[in-house]
């Protein structure tokens, strides 16, 4: 409701607010339907409403950006992505209120683009402006030549959002028994002692564009505590215990070109993270290790093709021998591949595109072909496919979920 509210008094206010305020944003009907294992059910029937208001002024502006999906079932999301104000005065620049924060240099994949969580409801099948959420805080950035040094500081933590066990993009969870959860220590209550805090120092020359991060944050993704109980009946009762813990992160990404090639690189180091092991009667079935997480890319053009390509992989230091694997660690090293194929014709206004994942480990992969059609400066067109292959694993999991979808937009 009070989305609603917002969203009517930029609209009736508009006339006393005059012609500085910009309205902007798009309204998308997007359909979903499985195909393939006999299963051809309409899994999305989406109304979208995005809208953005933004006004500029001398040394300060706005801009606040709700969202509204419509479901088939009559459900109504209301939710708002984005509403900050930004303050400027010689060469600071701070930005309070709900806001999306964007590092790194790797496409599809998380490494040092680590402050604002992650929307999984749907998988990784949105845009990543709609799976990025907004995180609730302040960013001062000091600019100086070429060079920005940015500090975001964080109140409030906003941990990943996951989809509804009733989901068809429910991970499949695979435990010796079905377990009871117990949320009572998920939550991360809003104190100075319970804050994010984030550094990064970035430059770009004519020659190479680099960044250089460091934080101290919450996991997004809350630790899962484990205790076995007997059950009376000769049996094991399962409880897991979900709880968010700290992590030091430093890392960093670059970006320049070579010939025809452009080289992209990213690491980070994440001090700290808790993992699952294949004991749960131990130490509540939790390990502490250290692992980094990098990438290595390159684009380029074949011919009048774009090609875009990464190599992906964690490795987790000191390994031990009882971790239990899952869709994010599968053993010592986990490896993943990154292809981006786009040709475009008609002066640019249909594009032809795929996209897709293959992890190494798992042997599992997401293949995204899509074409996009500009039919005017206001209508957009997408006709694409999200196909799963593999039996396990962060994609295989999913290997019955094949779909097909078509979406149009007027952007406005």
């Amino acid at each position: 409701m009070k989305y609603i509210i917002v969203l009517l008094l930029l609209v009736t206010g508009y006339p006393l607010l005059g012609q500085e305020v910009n309205f902007s944003g798009y309204v998308r009907g997007y359909s979903g339907m499985f195909a393939g294992n006999d299963n051809y059910d309409f899994v999305i029937l989406q109304n979208t409403l995005n809208l953005v208001a933004e006004k500029k002024g001398e040394g300060a502006s706005f801009r606040v950006n709700p969202y509204f999906y419509h479901y088939k079932q009559d459900s109504l999301v209301i939710g708002m992505r984005e509403a900050y104000i930004d303050l400027e005065a010689g060469n600071l620049a701070l930005r309070l209120g709900k806001q999306q924060i964007v590092w790194g240099k790797a496409d599809g994949v998380f490494i040092t683009d680590i402050i604002s969580p992650k929307n999984l409801e749907e998988f990784l099948l949105p845009d990543f402006a709609e799976i990025r959420m907004g995180v609730t805080g302040a960013k001062l950035n000091y600019y100086f030549e070429n060079n920005t040094i940015e500090l975001v500081f964080l109140p409030v933590f906003t941990p990943t959002k996951l989809p509804a066990k009733s989901s068809v993009w429910s991970p499949v969870l695979n435990f010796p028994v079905a377990p009871v959860f117990d949320y009572s220590r998920s939550e991360v209550n809003p104190a100075l002692e319970n804050t994010e805090v984030y550094l990064k120092y970035s430059s770009l020359s004519g020659s190479i564009d680099y960044e250089v991060m460091a934080g101290y944050m919450w996991d997004d993704d809350a630790a899962m505590y484990t205790s076995l109980t007997p059950n009376g009946a000769g049996g094991m009762n399962l409880k897991i215990t979900p709880e968010h813990n700290r992590l030091t992160v430093a890392g960093g990404s670059f970006s320049t070109t070579v010939g025809p090639l452009v080289l992209r690189g990213e690491g980070a180091y994440y001090s700290g993270k808790k993992f699952m092991t294949t004991t749960p009667q131990l130490n509540s079935g939790i390990t502490e290790k250290d692992y980094i997480h990098y990438m290595a890319g390159t684009d380029f053009a074949l011919y009048d093709i774009q090609v875009s390509t990464q190599i992906i992989q964690k490795s987790i230091l000191e390994y031990s021998s009882d971790l239990q694997s899952n869709y994010s660690f599968n053993g010592e090293n986990s490896t993943m591949m990154t292809l981006l194929l786009k040709y475009s014709a008609l002066n640019e206004t249909l594009d032809f595109e795929l996209f897709s994942y293959y992890d190494f480990e798992f042997d599992d992969s997401l293949i995204r072909p899509r074409i996009v059609y500009d039919y005017s400066d206001s209508i957009n067109l997408q006709f694409g496919a999200n196909i799963f292959t593999g039996d396990s694993g962060q994609f295989g999991q999913y290997n019955l979920n094949d779909m097909i979808y078509a979406k149009v937009l007027y952007n406005f």
